[in-house]
């Protein structure tokens, strides 16, 4: 080859070199590394988490999300009557549901800004990360949900947002207020790569904050921990709690190998015999007619901050709970086979295995959670 020829062939692979790289970054942008959120498995907890592939937790993703949570123009709105957010029925103090002393809502229900009342009383946000068998009383969000294709908490964002009983609201409002709101298309790019805001990204924010809500440090932890010592009443009471023959809660509540105080699964547990007017039960989702009546088993843990109790939140206080469940369950053709004490109306507990059981429960109660300020309203959103 002569050196003419070498010349010009090396100058034209610059060029060209040169000009795939910039055609590259324009369509690409500059290197995109988010930091690796440092989520630690509590001690006992499962080491399965439910982190889709898509979206896994990063250190931006999470800080984007607990502003998004909180901020009240999620609703696409500006004007003080009509901003709210998932922080607006989900009061950290109260285990992230509504609870009974909400300053608005009353009776567990909540309504949006349309006025209109949820189906259900709000469930908790805590400890999701580990729940692979549906969202919501129903478990109506699920994976591989062949209906609805509604799989995650990225998609119950979508609906808290659009639903005519929550926020009412519109995803290309919400997302152009937030493109034109100082501060976040910042936070989008560095938790996403991209200054572009969606609202798909909306949903992947919000829900990785929602993944880090892990309440392990109640009591009863501390107590597995070696760290403290239960008080007798509260060791009589997980007595009664993990055995067939005292308070049976275990079946559908977990306890003892199970630190989450839920299966995530659904039973009709014996609160009534009709079931026409449950238009949302279990038996809507698997056409299951064993399924009438049927409702998820919620966590117990931090349950003393939530109420009203029960998918319809029939009950005020964790007593009534327990006096149900002491003498009141009744038989239908549908009760779950795990509600062995039915035929006699419930486990017959005395007086003082009730004041036991309570005094367990209550040491579910993790006040660094319900106080944890990184889970908490920030102090400032990123335009002020």
């Amino acid at each position: 080859m002569s050196r003419t020829r070498f010349i010009f062939t090396s100058a034209f692979a610059i060029i060209l070199f040169v000009g795939l790289s910039a055609c590259r970054d324009k369509h690409e942008g500059p290197a995109f590394k988010p930091t690796p959120y440092p989520f630690e498995i509590p001690f006992a907890f499962p080491n399965k988490l439910n982190i889709p592939t898509d979206n896994p937790l990063t250190v931006e993703g999470v800080a984007l999300g607990r502003y998004l949570f909180y901020d009240g123009r999620l609703s696409g709105r500006t004007h003080a009557d009509s901003l709210m957010s998932c922080s607006s029925c989900h009061i950290q103090s109260n285990n992230f549901e509504a609870g009974i002393d909400h300053p608005v809502f009353q009776g567990g229900y909540v309504h949006g800004l349309s006025g209109k009342q949820t189906t259900h009383v709000v469930l908790p946000l805590v400890n999701l990360v580990w729940n692979s068998s549906g969202y919501g009383w129903n478990g109506f969000i699920f994976t591989n949900n062949p209906i609805t294709g509604q799989r995650s908490i990225e998609d119950i964002v979508r609906i808290s947002v659009m639903a005519e009983d929550e926020m009412m609201g519109d995803t290309t409002r919400v997302k152009a207020l937030f493109q034109q709101t100082t501060g976040y298309p910042a936070l989008f790019q560095a938790a996403f790569g991209s200054s572009n805001i969606t609202f798909r990204n909306i949903e992947r924010a919000i829900a990785q904050f929602v993944r880090t809500l892990v309440s392990a440090d109640s009591r009863f932890d501390q107590y597995l921990r070696g760290e403290i010592q239960l008080n007798q009443g509260e060791l009589n009471g997980y007595v009664l709690f993990t055995t067939e023959e005292g308070a049976d809660c275990f079946h559908c509540h977990g306890g003892g190998g199970n630190p989450l105080f839920t299966t995530h699964l659904f039973y009709n547990n014996g609160k009534d015999t009709v079931f026409d007017q449950d238009i949302a039960d279990r038996y809507h989702i698997t056409g299951d007619p064993m399924h009438k009546g049927a409702y998820k088993a919620p966590t117990l843990r931090n349950i003393s901050r939530g109420g009203p109790f029960m998918h319809d939140g029939r009950f005020k206080t964790l007593d009534e709970v327990i006096d149900f469940y002491s003498h009141q369950v009744r038989l239908s053709p549908q009760v779950d086979p795990l509600m062995h004490h039915v035929l006699k109306g419930g486990v017959q507990l005395t007086d003082q295995e009730k004041s036991d059981l309570k005094a367990f429960i209550l040491s579910l109660q993790d006040n660094n959670f319900l106080n944890n300020p990184a889970y908490g309203r920030p102090e400032k959103f990123p335009d002020q």
